[in-house]
């Protein structure tokens, strides 16, 4: 940098002495020169010979400068795409290896979680397994086997000692065995006599006073079960062996067994609660309507034949008018309907006719009276049996979510309550649906049998005018 900075000094003082060497000539023109400029052009022009001489060096120098900077900075290219190189593959290098530790660790944390679920598993498998122990010591204390409860004992030799105990109670009711002991005769009384165990499942009990087979009455004791052989458990306690057995299978000895008899009609409604009754209500409204439509139409239609016979024929004789005072003696549906026809006789045929309509559905209502009532109650009967169907259902699962699904007489019990109002419904749905269709095609009946008889009536005036 120094250097370049002297070369420029003296390329800038050459070029001064070359102006100052040129100046006399281009302002003197032919004017004489002054004494010693001889000597002076020459002092100048080895000055002059003389930078160009440092420029050359100087240049030469610069070039050789530029070439070495040329080279240094190839070098150091080269140089830094070897580093960028080296430096991308230990890139590519860690990349790889972060992706196999990112690998690894996804493995270990997979095997991690697969370890956590056995040791979870092993746990609950512990907790199934102290239940059971604990259920089988329990079950086994209630038969008599129980063994000795020792806690601090491990799992293996706690269920060795279970196992055990339960082939010793195997062993036991496998066989029949034949003892002294008490038990109740079916009013309550405790007798003294033989008691022939099948194992754990069944007893007979054989005294003076009564013999048959027992059920458990709670407490462990035993009690006589109505409608049992005697003479089978006499049999087994003289050591015979009869063809077949009545006998009373035992689930729990310190349960009492109720002698279920049938239910009345009362206790099966009570059971079905309020919704139950509400359909019995209206079983007992749609019986009453029913008969009190049966009623009607048996007097609107009894005496529409002969109404028809009689009435017709004295028109037929040219009676119209005691045709008349027939109708208005007997009464009914079909008298007034032909009575409007003889009091309208004389008119046009289309005006008699509308009239005749007209009487006719005016006795329609009469007719139709508490048809759409039954109808009513005969399809919303079925839909309050499944809503009290819905409410014991949702009762029931109240039940096992507060005492579980343990005890199999809950739930069933419960299920046939629900059950109670279905089937109530249909019992007064499908009598109701029945009757109130066979009443109304009745009714059909009778208008159609009114309107005949008018027709009749007004047909035979009209032939008779005709023959007139």
């Amino acid at each position: 940098m120094i250097r370049l900075t002297a070369f420029i000094a003296a390329l800038c003082l050459s070029t001064a002495v070359w102006a100052q060497a040129e100046s006399p000539q281009t302002e003197g023109g032919a004017a004489a020169a002054a004494p010693g400029t001889s000597q002076q052009a020459s002092s100048s022009a080895n000055a002059e010979h003389e930078l160009r001489k440092a420029y050359q060096r100087e240049y030469a120098f610069l070039v050789a400068q530029k070439r070495e900077l040329e080279q240094r900075l190839r070098s150091f290219r080269n140089e830094a795409q070897n580093e960028v190189s080296q430096l991308q593959q230990e890139t590519d290098q860690l990349e790889s290896q972060l992706l196999s530790l990112e690998s690894t660790a996804d493995r270990v944390n997979d095997q991690l979680s697969v370890a956590r679920q056995s040791l979870e598993s092993r746990t609950g498998d512990e907790g199934i397994l102290d239940a059971t122990l604990e259920q089988a010591r329990a079950s086994l204390k209630d038969a008599g086997f129980a063994p000795d409860e020792q806690p601090d004992k491990a799992v293996p030799e706690r269920a060795q000692m279970r196992f055990d105990a339960a082939m010793d109670a195997l062993a036991a009711f496998s066989t029949v065995r034949v003892e002294d002991g008490d038990f109740f005769l079916a009013d309550g009384t405790e007798v003294s006599g033989k008691l022939v165990h099948f194992g754990q499942v069944a007893s007979f009990g054989v005294s003076g006073q009564g013999s048959g087979a027992l059920a458990p009455a709670g407490g462990g004791a035993l009690k006589l079960w109505p409608d049992s052989s005697a003479a089978d458990a006499k049999a087994l306690a003289a050591g015979e062996q009869p063809n077949s057995l009545g006998l009373f299978l035992i689930e729990n000895r310190n349960r009492a067994v109720a002698d279920s008899g049938d239910k009345t009609v009362l206790e099966v409604i009570e059971s079905g609660g309020a919704i139950a009754w509400i359909i019995v209500a209206l079983g007992a409204v749609a019986a009453l309507l029913a008969l009190l439509r049966f009623i009607f139409l048996t007097r609107a239609g009894a005496n529409t034949q002969t109404i028809s016979e009689k009435v017709g024929d004295l028109v037929a004789s040219g009676k119209p008018q005691e045709a008349l005072e027939v109708c208005e003696k007997t009464g009914g549906a079909t008298a007034k309907v032909v009575a409007a026809a003889l009091r309208n006789l004389d008119r046009d045929p289309k005006h008699l006719d509308d009239i005749i309509s007209e009487t006719t559905l005016g006795e329609s209502d009469y007719l139709d009276r508490y048809g759409t009532l039954l109808l009513v109650i005969a399809a919303i009967s079925p839909l309050l049996g499944l809503l009290g169907t819905v409410t014991g259902m949702i009762s029931t699962f109240d039940v096992i979510t507060e005492f579980g699904t343990g005890d199999p007489k809950l739930l069933s019990g419960g299920i046939s309550t629900a059950l109670v109002t279905t089937e109530l419904g249909l019992i007064v749905a499908i009598p109701t649906l029945l009757l109130g269709n066979v009443l109304s095609g009745w009714a059909e009946r009778i208008k159609d049998g009114m309107e005949q008889a008018a027709l009749n009536v007004v047909n035979k005036y009209r032939e008779l005018g005709a023959r007139a």
